[in-house]
């Protein structure tokens, strides 16, 4: 299809030159943190994702799917064969990007779309009106738009996680939130996101190599802030948009590159 055409060669670009849980968390709804677009705030959430580590499991999807509830036609992230080092293939698992400057947002023409004051880039359900511009707008693939609903049981559950969030319903466009839920539930009790798995993205904790990391860019003393300031190498997808991203990705480290036909793992 043209359109995997045209994400392979913009995905295969940037690949090539960058490299040549716990307690059960309450349901939450959206709607209910509107209030949280106002004022400003203390954290700068980001997500590091290893592709040295990354082994294109897709753990990380299946955490995704069970904790949002999320049908099994609809990935929030993912996981993208984008080459090989050596003999071992090269994954890019791609959530969604929570931009500081999201197209996303701007055109939505009723505000489902909106951006937290801590930058999470958020959906309410209840005013989206199925229009897809928010999905056209963004360049990295990263919502889907819900044809039908979803009333059969979810087959990632509960192997992969209890579903904390309300499903949407038929005819809006969802997308990954970074586990706003988690976030939100885990500061309320004291605890740490990116290092308290309760407080941490579902995809995060699921990750059996540790290749994903999440936390507070505006911590200097988080991991994020230390593997970023001496990661020069570390680079954000279309970055050339000015969007600002707020997922980074530290390039594979060992072994030549080579590029491959663009493959999603389907877990």
């Amino acid at each position: 299809m043209a359109s995997d055409k045209l994400e392979r060669r913009d995905f295969l670009k940037i690949t090539a030159a960058a490299t040549v849980a716990g307690a059960a968390m309450r349901m939450a709804s959206p709607r209910a943190l509107a209030s949280s677009t106002e004022g400003s705030s203390p954290h700068k959430w980001v997500m590091i994702i290893d592709q040295e580590k990354c082994v294109g499991c897709g753990q990380c999807v299946l955490a995704c799917r069970a904790n949002n509830d999320v049908p099994p036609e609809i990935s929030w992230t993912r996981v993208l064969k984008v080459g090989k080092s050596g003999d071992r293939d090269v994954f890019l698992p791609r959530p969604c990007m929570h931009c500081d400057n999201a197209p996303c947002v701007e055109v939505c023409p009723v505000k489902a779309s909106y951006k937290r004051a801590d930058g999470i880039v958020m959906m309410d359900y209840d005013r989206c009106i199925g229009c897809r511009y928010c999905e056209v707008a963004c360049p990295y693939g990263a919502r889907a738009f819900n044809w039908k609903s979803f009333t059969e049981p979810n087959p990632a559950v509960p192997t992969w996680g209890e579903p904390g969030v309300e499903r949407r319903p038929r005819g809006v466009v969802e997308k990954c939130s970074f586990c706003y839920n988690r976030i939100d539930r885990g500061l309320e009790m004291g605890l740490v996101p990116g290092e308290d798995p309760n407080a941490t993205p579902a995809c995060v904790v699921a990750c059996p190599m540790g290749a994903r990391l999440f936390g507070d860019l505006n911590d200097p003393e988080s991991q994020v802030s230390k593997i970023l300031a001496n990661s020069p190498a570390a680079y954000r997808l279309r970055a050339d948009l000015g969007t600002e991203p707020r997922v980074y990705y530290l390039p594979i480290r060992s072994g030549g590159y080579s590029e491959v036909e663009l493959e999603e793992v389907t877990p």
